[in-house]
């Protein structure tokens, strides 16, 4: 099969360098892996080979056949109405948190089968630890305030031999919490990682919606998400600075339990919030990370109350000591 062309010849050059999907899909290789994505396939304008990406079934497919070529995740599926997450975007927060964790290791990569990580809103689709799982050996937890969401987590985790027993799916409570209730006594994150809902009303998430179907060069079918999604994935009271300015307060009540806590921020406005909550729990180093994806621009905000001290003594006991 000859090279694909891609649309745009820059269009995924700004992912992360380690990202595997950099590249255009290379739909011969995916095919093969997942034989069911061929009925998707069809040529653009370009007469290159793509899918529609307002197709949830077609994106659902791309997925589970790219989780197969490229992660060795043979059974992968979310019920219908859930979050279908895009994964190269997806993959990139894993790859510059894994860059954090190396900074703050003096540039070398913490040993994979003894970093922990917490997932604050695992989804149905379990997608951050499952590439977490896959590209460093990291062990999860990931917590949902749905039952839905954890029943469909652990089918995926329970249905990969290679999964079982590294990654757990935990049911959170109480939807106003975000720590208590799934962190348990005696228990250290190397990291929180968190994809909050980032609209304030279920009327901005249809809004936002229809701007990325009209991107797409396509008619909005009435009422339908973008990827599809649940309430608690979309869109929250107050939206995402809300949801994080919560986050970070309840961070600040368990100061020792992680080394560094993470979220993604969609919307460069919610910043200036973010770091005056930050101020005003004295968080001790805060970061922030660039991302991008074609034209979409996010960040990762990362902060930690551990000052040096309490840094060299987590590295020693919990990174130094497993390596020897």
């Amino acid at each position: 099969m000859p090279p694909i062309l891609q649309e745009k010849p820059a269009e995924k050059e700004n992912l992360h360098p380690r990202n595997l999907h950099r590249g255009s899909y290379n739909f011969g290789q995916l095919v093969k892996a997942s034989p069911e994505l061929r009925k998707f396939v069809s040529l653009n304008k370009y007469q290159q080979e793509t899918i529609d990406f307002t197709n949830a079934d077609a994106v659902k497919v791309l997925n589970r056949a790219l989780l197969k070529a490229y992660y060795n995740i043979n059974h992968w599926d979310i019920p219908e109405g859930f979050l279908c997450p895009p994964i190269p975007g997806r993959a990139d927060y894993i790859h510059y948190l894994a860059d954090l964790l190396a900074e703050s290791n003096g540039g070398v990569f913490p040993p994979g089968k003894q970093v922990k990580i917490l997932d604050i809103g695992i989804g149905a689709n379990c997608i951050y630890p499952l590439l977490g799982l896959r590209s460093y050996g990291w062990h999860f937890v990931g917590s949902d305030i749905d039952p839905a969401a954890i029943q469909s987590a652990n089918a995926i985790i329970s249905s990969n031999k290679n999964t079982v027993g590294k990654i757990e799916a935990r049911l959170q409570p109480k939807s106003a919490d975000i720590f208590n209730g799934i962190i348990k006594p005696g228990e250290f994150f190397d990291a929180t990682i968190c994809n909050p809902p980032f609209h304030a009303s279920l009327k901005e998430a249809q809004a936002g919606t229809l701007t990325k179907w009209r991107n797409l060069g396509k008619e909005q079918k009435k009422d339908m998400l973008n990827f599809g999604g649940q309430k608690a994935e979309l869109w929250t009271a107050g939206g995402e600075t809300a949801f994080i300015n919560r986050m970070i307060e309840q961070s600040a009540q368990i100061p020792d339990s992680c080394f560094w806590f993470t979220t993604l921020v969609s919307k460069k406005d919610s910043l200036e919030a973010i770091y005056r909550t930050l101020h005003w729990f004295k968080a001790v180093d805060v970061k922030t990370i660039s991302m991008s994806q074609g034209q979409k621009v996010s960040r990762i905000v990362a902060w930690t109350f551990l000052d040096e001290a309490k840094q060299q003594d987590w590295k020693a006991k919990r990174w130094v000591a497993a390596k020897d």
